[in-house]
């Protein structure tokens, strides 16, 4: 109750609402933090509000796909289908966790936080014309409800009803109070009631369905390329959320088998931005004549947005990953010093946290108030949580990492594990260690080769299989693997969300890569969960749970860096401020008519 008034006095403070008022009346939803845009502005800072619309970019994608509808529950979604519907409420790419009008023009909700009333602006329509009404919100969420993904029916059954009040208005009612679900509906997708009210939205489809935003599909080869176009007469282009961005009439995704081709095709002109990940491509690939002529910019953006754990995943329900002893052991196979050195040119930082880049990561040993967050279920959680700073395993990075693979087969010794004929021999069983990485991109065979040889010096045997996208996803999807590559997304801030990713309850969510079912983990996700209005609380939660992940070693942790590292041909223009969260490439530049003719003029010529 004591959170809850502090909140509203911070809302009176700023404006939102009348210290007499039962209810809260906005233009625009913050969790924590005040708003930076406010009601009445005309365009987010990081877009050119006057840039010229117009023109065509294609871009470049991996694998296939064979479906249109994002959110079924098989298939492989084709790019651009994201961009078919819009939210309620949407968000800026410089804050987090605030959301601005879109559909909802504004919104009311309770003080004690247990409903929410979205006022549909009367502006609003789908694709073919058709209003977008408070009765197409009900609709949406009762079919993401019924025929959804099962972690949106988890997370959202806290949700006790929600009614249509008249045309514009649409009111959801909770069980019980949570303002992060309250914001989190802010952000609901809203599908138009005449077109899937007789489909089945859990199943993939072929043909490009209606949506509700600025942009459909126009045109399309399945698994091989996809055209998104802008609609014009798309009812919300000039809304504030909106001005300056998606200033790209069309936008092609071709599709490609392989890595190596995908640059050589970039370096051709076949596609116009590339994203380089690979840090030997980097260094060697970009150049040539265009690069010398600049008619290809290379450049590295630097930033600091928060950083994903990449890393290689555990498959904790697999019976040789259940001991953290092994799960630990296995680490020091990982030579990242070496890596940087010999393969990635020293460009890249070790990750250790999965709040990294945030104020949340858990740097030397834990403050009194995180151990108070961790006192509840001390006797669950690994006891160098209290004693010991995290740090992944270093080297001197000669190659030689004998050191490393004397305390690798220490502690494998204590878990039961010895060499015997050369290959580590479970002592009980005599079970042979031996399990498969999983992987669908081909640059990952040059990293993953390295650990395999590590590993191979310890007596234990990793087979490298590499398959394409949609067994990767289908195998993910089953877990049925034993280690893969991707990791988990980066946290800008302790979420609900993470329970979605670590909580028992959703066990058999896809972002739960690991299969964790930890009840300390359990408890620190709920604590997170319900502590979204106390920033102080959320710091302390957040490291404490940090802390937690570290020492159960779902992961070995891989690298990052904190630039973008782009190559475009040089035809587009940008604003001359990044949105702090993201490059802001597809959303905010633009084709320069001026660049774009003397790039089409020196090409003629040559």
């Amino acid at each position: 109750m004591k959170k809850t008034i502090i909140v509203l006095i911070i809302m009176w403070m700023a404006g939102i609402v009348s210290a007499n008022e039962n209810s809260i009346i906005s233009t625009h939803f913050s969790l924590r933090d005040t708003p930076k845009y406010k009601e009445g502005f005309t365009h987010f800072d990081y877009v050119n509000p006057d840039a010229p619309k117009g023109g065509s970019v294609t871009l470049s994608t991996t694998g296939t796909f064979d479906s249109f509808n994002r959110y079924a529950q098989r298939g492989d979604s084709a790019q651009g289908s994201e961009q078919l519907y819009d939210t309620l409420m949407v968000s800026s790419d410089d804050e987090i966790d605030v959301l601005y009008p879109l559909i909802a023009q504004k919104i009311e909700y309770s003080k004690d936080f247990t409903w929410i009333v979205f006022y549909i602006n009367k502006n609003a329509r789908f694709q073919d014309g058709k209003a977008i009404t408070a009765e197409d919100v009900v609709f949406t969420f009762n079919k993401f409800m019924t025929q959804g993904v099962p972690q949106f029916k988890s997370y959202y059954k806290n949700v006790a009803n929600v009614e249509a009040l008249d045309s514009q208005r649409v009111k959801f009612t909770l069980k019980d109070s949570r303002l992060d679900l309250l914001h989190s509906l802010a952000g609901l997708t809203v599908l138009p009631k005449h077109y899937w009210e007789k489909r089945d939205f859990s199943q993939p489809t072929t043909k490009v369905p209606l949506g509700s935003s600025g942009f459909t599909i126009s045109s399309f080869k399945m698994g091989q390329y996809v055209v998104v176009k802008r609609l014009k007469d798309y009812w919300a282009k000039d809304l504030a959320v909106n001005k300056g961005r998606h200033n790209f009439d069309f936008i092609r995704y071709d599709y490609y088998k392989d890595e190596i081709v995908t640059l050589e095709a970039f370096k051709a002109g076949e596609f116009d931005f590339r994203s380089e990940n690979v840090a030997k491509q980097w260094a060697t690939l970009y150049k040539g004549t265009d690069f010398d002529k600049n008619n290809i910019i290379k450049e590295e953006i630097p930033h600091d947005i928060p950083q994903a754990m990449q890393a290689l995943t555990f498959n904790t329900q697999k019976e040789v990953f259940k001991d953290v002893r092994v799960r630990e052991a296995l680490t020091y196979a990982m030579d990242f010093e070496w890596m940087n050195k010999h393969l990635f040119y020293n460009q890249y930082t070790r990750t250790r946290s999965y709040f990294q880049n945030t104020e949340y990561e858990a740097k030397g040993l834990p403050s009194k108030e995180e151990i108070a967050c961790l006192e509840p279920v001390k006797d669950q959680i690994p006891p160098r949580v209290f004693t010991q700073s995290y740090q992944p395993p270093v080297t001197d990075g000669s190659g030689n990492i004998r050191k490393q693979m004397r305390t690798a087969l220490g502690i494998l010794k204590k878990a039961g594990w010895q060499i015997s004929n050369k290959k580590m021999t479970h002592e009980k069983t005599n079970r042979i260690m031996e399990f498969e990485l999983l992987l669908y991109s081909p640059t990952m065979e040059r990293i993953a080769i390295p650990l395999q040889a590590n590993l191979k010096k310890m007596g234990i045997t990793i087979n490298i299989r590499r398959v394409d996208t949609t067994q990767y996803i289908n195998r993910m999807r089953s877990r049925d693997f034993d280690i893969i590559t991707g990791g988990y997304s980066a946290n800008p801030f302790p979420s609900s969300n993470l329970k979605i990713v670590w909580h028992s309850n959703f066990f058999d969510s896809t972002y739960n890569k690991a299969g964790v079912k930890d009840p300390a983990i359990d408890f620190l996700t709920e604590k997170i969960d319900q502590n979204q209005t106390d920033k102080k609380a959320l710091l302390y939660y957040g490291r404490a749970l940090d802390r937690v992940l570290q020492y159960n070693f779902f992961v070995i942790p891989e690298w990052h860096l904190s630039k973008f590292r782009v190559a475009y041909w040089n035809k587009f223009s940008r604003p001359a401020v990044r949105p702090r969260y993201s490059i802001g490439f597809i959303d905010t530049w633009w084709i320069d008519k001026d660049k774009q003719a003397k790039l089409v003029n020196q090409n003629t010529t040559q």
